[in-house]
């Protein structure tokens, strides 16, 4: 057994990070089931960065400035 990190950034007008890392998950268990994975959704600075941050911080929150 492996313990395997994913973490992509979205597809622009696709996936969302999280649906990319998701989908690849499922697709590793598939071919690997007894692999340990760890879901960690990235960013660039663009498009999903407040979604990926607000996922790797547990209780974050969105405020207005």
């Amino acid at each position: 057994m492996s313990r395997i990190v994913v973490a992509p950034d979205s597809f622009k007008g696709t996936a969302s990070a999280a649906d990319a890392a998701a989908a690849l998950a499922r697709g590793w268990h598939a071919v690997r089931p007894d692999d340990e994975l760890v879901l960690r959704p990235m960013a660039d600075g663009g498009e999903g960065t407040l979604d990926a941050f607000a996922a790797a911080v547990p209780g974050a929150r969105r405020m207005p400035v």
